[in-house]
């Protein structure tokens, strides 16, 4: 009996704690589908001229990094970075394993001047002739916790096998000006991606 109340009273003790504990507010940041101003594709949007008549195809899923699949936006601690923390109450509304191949599309069409770039599921007549594959290596901050590290290798296929594919890898550091700030943080992001869509998309036209 004394410690059935002996349970009671600390369970009370446990509600009334959290009860009266000041909770956060969750900050939801996104990637949207418009670029940054002065970013790459914003600051001269169709620069790359469509050479030709290939049909291309952005290949699904885009590969991540497993630990992106979490919500939270983590920054590094210590000296190596090799431990994280969440950033405040920070969260992505959507899974960035969604988010990075429905925006990095946007900015490849708008960098090749409004071609259209498809994925699955490919309507009723549409046959690409080119393919792209993507794999994100890293998508991290850095261990200052003061820039956005991205490292991304993509390849060009010919469907047909006329091509041999080719293979193109890009190192980018987004700098942060306000690195406590989980707004920032989610601008330097989709910074990143389109600077990438700017790297890639001269790549599609050289081939």
């Amino acid at each position: 009996m004394i410690f059935r109340q002996a349970v009671c009273v600390m369970a009370a003790w446990l509600v009334a704690a959290c009860a009266g504990a000041p909770v956060p507010a969750t900050t939801w940041l996104r990637l949207s589908a418009e670029p940054p101003a002065g970013s790459a594709v914003a600051a001269a949007p169709g620069t790359v001229a469509a050479a030709d008549d290939a049909v291309w195809q952005l290949v699904l899923p885009v590969a991540l990094p497993g630990h992106l699949d979490r919500d939270t936006l983590f920054v590094p601690q210590g000296l190596t970075g090799a431990r994280v923390a969440p950033l405040a109450a920070a969260r992505w509304v959507e899974p960035l394993r969604d988010a990075v191949p429905r925006v990095l599309r946007e900015d490849l069409m708008r960098a090749l001047g409004g071609r259209m770039v498809w994925w699955t599921p490919l309507p009723p007549g549409v046959l690409p002739t080119r393919q792209l594959r993507v794999e994100v290596v890293a998508f991290e901050i850095a261990a200052d916790g003061r820039a956005l590290l991205t490292q991304a290798r993509w390849s060009l296929a010919d469907v047909h096998g006329a091509v041999a594919p080719g293979v193109h890898e890009a190192r980018l550091v987004t700098p942060v000006a306000d690195a406590g700030n989980a707004e920032a943080w989610a601008l330097a992001h989709r910074r990143a991606i389109a600077e990438l869509a700017a790297r890639i998309a001269p790549t599609m036209q050289a081939r």
